[in-house]
């Protein structure tokens, strides 16, 4: 499983001093990613900063459990993606903003990498494992 970050970047693994993925994969992924970066450069905007401190604020507060700050980073999605444009496939759109605001927070405060990072990719994977595979799956047709 290769990463992809906000950035259009992949982190990859390197095996015997090569990249571990095909040169078919890797070509599906750099393609998505750019989609993504596309996509997040017009949904940064939107992003208001009072948004990215409420979210500061939930993870800092270590009584909270991981379900709980999920839960306060989907909402923060939802609301956001009130702004998208009408023509902006949904899914795609709340993927993008739930990096976007993973990179903000950390840019905030960076002592919440590892935390917020974990967060992202569990919420990641409980609201959209099946989007993103299949949009792996057709961009790889």
């Amino acid at each position: 499983d290769d990463e992809l970050q906000t950035d259009g970047n992949r982190s990859g693994h390197l095996q015997n001093g090569e990249q571990g993925l095909a040169p078919t994969n890797e070509e599906v992924i750099r393609i998505i990613a750019a989609q993504l970066a596309e996509i997040g450069d017009q949904l940064d905007k939107e992003i208001q900063g009072r948004v990215v401190n409420d979210l500061v604020h939930h993870f800092l507060n270590e009584k909270l459990s991981k379900e709980e700050i999920i839960h306060y980073l989907s909402s923060a999605v939802r609301e956001l993606t009130k702004s998208i444009p009408p023509d902006m496939e949904q899914e795609k759109a709340m993927l993008v903003l739930a990096m976007l605001l993973t990179k903000k927070i950390v840019n905030t405060v960076p002592s919440l990498l590892q935390r917020v990072v974990n967060t992202t990719l569990n919420y990641m994977n409980q609201q959209f494992h099946n989007y993103i595979v299949e949009m792996v799956s057709a961009v790889g047709v």
